[in-house]
């Protein structure tokens, strides 16, 4: 271990001591931005403290849920974990992250897409959980051959990491396409069966990834997922190495039995449950199952972690203002936004919506993509009683809104939306549904409520 490491590591936990401690800010960026303005490999010397592995957890949509529980479930079997829990991505919240005191049985993170090649062949994770790849921040990430090309040459430089991809999404096994003739090894996990949904429409990946042919689906769970196959060229859902059966996905929660044929200890059998809902989420679950049978935990250490799993970071995140049920939800590009109008078709109860868009750097600028949300459906359901826009984008949205048949006012904040549903029956939940940027505000801002009238 040489003196710059050594400084970078002493420098980064003053700092974080000072941000956490004493001015109780978030500490999940900065401290390890300067650990790596110090001491560059940073990431990689920290690769010493880890005695078993690491898994990096990627993808578009899901990636916070997925890790805090898999690092949960790890630690449910008595391992040591360290992970950037916040959701804090790039290689600055990976840094910080890796700050914490070691030794430690294993390391679970988080990774944006285009962080991959930052932290992956610094960290030479065991494993990369690949979960779903949709068009997000398009004056950032590009199209989505671009950030496709970016993980697989990330996963290339990381000679010991075993990919494992969702085989139902056609735009993972592209890129596990790249990467398997290169001597990456793939696990695909996905779904046996159809959840028996409502199919949504499929912008982002209706043509093959070999040859470009209109794939056809025997079952399509949501977006693009699927069991699919390409009719000229045998571009199809792999065989499964993780499969999950005896899927329910509905208002109660989510559950499904998992057949893992890879851990270490040999073929095995999974249930797990959750009551938080969403077709997403059963994708989220199989996820942790597969990396958590991977890592040589067992299905009841994952359930109790699971069961324990509050959110606490604004993803499906519930409040109480006002005897109200208040639902706070990240939906940042038209996968995760149509996702999130599903869950609220589940909810058969009366209930009100408030949709934050705003176009900060995290956020990207072109919004273009509010024009592929099928707002539509929400013109045909009668128990959505109001709509609302808010953000700094909440002419556009209105408009959007407008086209697809609703009428919805611009409000400054939820406190407004809550004024203007006052009257109401207070049975009736408001979802609050925002992107980035304004995630974290419209967190404060209800938790001050919380605070304020508790």
């Amino acid at each position: 271990m040489g003196m710059r490491h050594r400084m970078a590591r002493v420098v980064g936990r003053l700092v974080r001591w000072g941000l956490h401690d004493v001015l109780h800010r978030n500490a999940s960026q900065l401290p390890g931005r300067i650990a790596l303005a110090i001491d560059p490999a940073f990431i990689a010397s920290r690769r010493q403290v880890i005695r078993q592995g690491s898994i990096v957890v990627c993808g578009t949509n899901g990636k916070t849920t997925t890790t805090n529980m898999l690092a949960a479930s790890l630690e449910a079997q008595g391992w040591r974990v360290l992970c950037n829990r916040d959701g804090a991505n790039m290689a600055a919240g990976v840094a910080s992250a890796l700050l914490g005191k070691g030794p430690v049985d294993w390391a679970v993170m988080e990774t944006d897409e285009l962080s991959t090649p930052h932290v992956v062949p610094s960290l030479q994770p065991t494993y990369l959980v690949l979960l779903n790849l949709f068009r997000d921040q398009l004056d950032r990430a590009g199209e989505i051959d671009h950030v496709q090309d970016v993980i697989a040459q990330s996963l290339v430089d990381s000679l010991h990491t075993t990919l494992v991809a969702c085989g139902d999404d056609p735009l993972c096994m592209g890129v596990a396409e790249r990467v398997s003739g290169q001597g990456t090894p793939v696990l695909a996990f996905g779904m046996g069966q159809s959840l028996g949904l409502a199919p949504e429409r499929v912008p982002e990946a209706r043509f093959c990834q070999r040859c470009g042919t209109e794939l056809g689906y025997a079952f399509r769970t949501y977006a693009q997922l699927g069991r699919f196959a390409c009719p000229a060229c045998g571009f199809a859902t792999p065989e499964l190495d993780f499969c999950a059966t005896h899927a329910d996905v509905g208002a109660s929660g989510v559950s499904l039995d998992v057949a893992c044929d890879k851990g270490p200890d040999g073929p095995d059998a999974w249930h797990v449950h959750t009551s938080l809902g969403g077709a997403y989420m059963a994708y989220n679950l199989l996820a942790v199952v597969s990396a958590a049978s991977l890592a040589g935990a067992n299905a009841l250490c994952a359930q109790q972690a699971i069961d324990s799993y509050a959110p606490a970071n604004g993803r499906l995140q519930h409040f109480a203002i006002d005897a109200r049920e208040v639902v706070l939800n990240l939906a940042k590009n038209p996968t995760g936004l149509n996702q999130n109008l599903s869950m609220l078709a589940l909810d058969e109860r009366r209930k009100e919506l408030l949709v934050i868009i705003n176009d900060d750097y995290n956020d990207g600028r072109d919004i273009s993509w509010i024009w592929d949300v099928d707002f539509e459906r929400l013109a045909q359901d009668d128990a959505v009683a109001t709509v609302m826009a808010a953000g700094h984008r909440a002419n556009d949205l209105q408009v959007r809104l407008k086209y697809a048949g609703v009428a919805a006012p611009i409000v400054d904040d939820v406190a407004q939306a809550l004024e203007a549903v006052a009257c109401l029956p207070t049975e009736c939940p408001l979802y609050v549904l925002t992107n980035y940027s304004a995630l974290w505000p419209a967190k404060a801002e209800l938790e001050g409520m919380v605070a304020h009238h508790g």
